[in-house]
């Protein structure tokens, strides 16, 4: 082995990931966390700061200053969470927007880098990705931190294969602290939905708004 393929890869996440990062800042006019904050509370609402800030990677104090920018702009408000001590963090409709934009530019830059690819070279790049991923995913956290920007409609939790990954490789001897536990990344049954002043049952994902964008009006 010669290490070409390593470098190549390399260079390719480096490109990638620099590229991706200017245009997520730039779609949601902050650097740092605040895109990727908006991506996953978009797909993800309701979060409390425990369970927002495993995502993202920062400390609480950290994710409680996203959160203030957030609620700054208008794009988030803070409600009432499970007991009186806990806040749930939920988008506003311009925090919908600004995520749908975010998401619309993370897209674009990734399929531009793919754009040469014939049909075959794409299925086969896809399942590629897929097996590195899944060998890199060490637990539930880390499956949520590779996740944050993703779209669930592109890569829907059944077909996952972070997820999948990451519930075969559970951390040993750990356990969420309750009222912290991340949520699952499993979809509802079709056609159904909580009922008024219900909370969705454990191992469901809550009821979602549609983010506009191209690229999720499109279902691709």
């Amino acid at each position: 082995m010669d290490g070409r393929l390593e470098n190549l890869l390399g260079a390719l996440v480096v490109a990638l990931s620099d590229s991706m990062s200017a245009a997520v800042q730039a779609a949601a006019g902050h650097p740092g966390a605040i895109g990727a904050a908006l991506a996953v509370l978009a797909q993800e609402p309701g979060l409390g700061i425990e369970q927002l800030r495993l995502p993202l990677r920062r400390t609480q104090s950290g994710t409680v200053r996203v959160v203030d920018q957030l609620v700054a702009d208008g794009c988030a408000q803070r409600r009432p969470g499970r007991d009186q001590r806990s806040v749930a963090v939920r988008l506003t409709d311009k925090g919908i927007t600004a995520a749908g934009q975010v998401l619309d530019t993370r897209h674009d830059v990734l399929r531009d880098a793919v754009a040469g690819l014939s049909a075959d070279e794409r299925t086969a790049l896809a399942a590629t990705l897929a097996k590195v991923l899944a060998s890199i995913t060490t637990d539930a956290v880390h499956a949520e931190q590779i996740c944050r920007l993703c779209d669930v409609r592109a890569c829907p939790p059944r077909t996952c294969p972070v997820g999948g990954a990451a519930h075969a490789k559970p951390v040993p001897g750990t356990e969420p602290v309750p009222g912290t536990e991340l949520i699952p990344r499993t979809e509802p049954a079709p056609g159904t939905r909580p009922a008024p002043g219900t909370k969705p049952l454990s191992g469901t994902r809550p009821e979602q708004r549609p983010i506009p964008g191209k690229y999720r009006s499109n279902g691709r």
